[in-house]
């Protein structure tokens, strides 16, 4: 019995070291395994690709959008974002509608019309960042034609351009002023000849945003001390502005995207607050026949008047106040009939948005 025990014995020793290199052959191969994994863990992920629209032929309100992408904020957020440009906000929706663009920057007040337009039973499209606190919308007069204030258009001949969006909001505006909107001559034109024809004189005013005609005016050589700039948010007008909107879809299925390029946005806006020079140039570089000393004046207007506002140095950018969001959607639905009225929850989405402290200006 102890020759059985002892052979046993023998035999378990001399079979442990064959055990032995079997079970280290399998945990270098786990842990071979393992090593991989982490390799391929810590590899850099393809950045996302992005396709984001601007609403408009490019100019010094994309600032801040052109650096988030020269100054390679995009690209730190992991997104590759292309920029292509739309006609006009219409445009612009539909293209983020049909998923062909991510990302695009419309006028906020042209989505609630669109938006109430648009009732195919999809997911809805709404802003995640507020660009313009304040909406652009002007008047913009000759003073020698007798236009110094908002109430001197009575009697006066008002141009008008098709799809201006200033115009849109022109009837909420009079009535807060008191103006007889019969007691203004208003001209339909086009577009394309609205500054020479205030230039001209061939009308009193214009309707038109104030970091537009009233440039252009200048730079065809209108005396800036003729020109009456009668901004809408000085004369009660709540709108906000450039606002971006997001495709739903993406919204849905890649939050954190969403996130990043909002990030990336604001520190564009930061970008363009430090150094606006630098920003013009960047701006006139990707225009034809750009110039930057007039984009950088268009741009200081931008930030001045439209950027950072008192609400904006106070609450942050990038958000809304919704009492004061409510009140501009009834003053968009006096030129406008909503088939439904909308709610400022229905057009704004604030889930995207950093903190605060990731949102104050300085």
């Amino acid at each position: 019995m102890r020759a059985v025990r002892t052979n046993a014995t023998r035999f378990r020793l001399s079979a442990l070291p064959g055990v032995l290199l079997a079970c280290l052959a399998w945990l270098c191969a786990i842990s071979g395994l393992m090593a991989g994994n982490a390799l391929a863990a810590d590899e850099p992920r393809p950045p996302l690709a992005i396709q984001f629209s601007l609403d408009r032929p490019i100019d010094a309100a994309a600032a801040p959008f052109v650096l988030a992408s020269a100054g390679g904020l995009f690209s730190a957020e992991g997104l590759a974002v292309t920029i292509n440009i739309a006609g006009r906000s219409q445009d612009a929706f539909a293209r983020v509608a049909a998923g062909t663009s991510d990302f695009a920057v419309v006028d906020i007040n042209a989505l609630m019309r669109l938006r109430d337009k648009d009732r195919q039973g999809g997911p809805s499209i709404k802003a995640v960042f507020v660009l313009f606190n304040k909406a652009p919308y002007s008047i913009i007069a000759r003073k020698s034609r007798g236009v110094l204030a908002l109430t001197d258009i009575e009697g006066k001949t008002l141009g008008v351009s098709e799809g201006d969006l200033s115009a849109r909001l022109w009837p909420a505006v009079a009535n807060l002023n008191s103006i007889k909107l019969k007691n203004v001559k208003q001209s339909s034109i086009s577009a394309a000849v609205r500054e020479p024809m205030l230039s001209a004189g061939q009308v009193d005013a214009v309707t038109g945003f104030s970091f537009l005609s009233a440039i252009n005016l200048r730079d065809r050589g209108v005396p800036a001390d003729d020109l009456a700039v009668l901004k809408f948010a000085d004369y009660g007008c709540e709108a906000y502005g450039f606002a971006v909107i997001v495709n739903p879809t993406l919204a849905a299925a890649k939050p954190e995207a969403v996130k990043a390029f909002v990030r990336a946005v604001i520190g564009g806006v930061n970008l363009t607050i430090k150094d606006p020079a630098n920003a013009a140039a960047e701006v006139a570089n990707r225009m034809d026949g750009g110039s930057k000393d007039l984009e950088l004046e268009r741009l200081r207007s931008i930030l001045r008047d439209n950027i950072l506002t008192s609400e904006v140095k106070r609450n942050g950018i990038g958000s809304i106040d919704p009492a004061r969001f409510e009140r501009s959607i009834d003053q968009v639905g006096e030129d406008f009939k909503f088939q439904k009225r909308p709610q400022a929850s229905d057009i704004f989405d604030d889930q995207f948005l950093p903190p605060l402290n990731g949102r104050l200006i300085n």
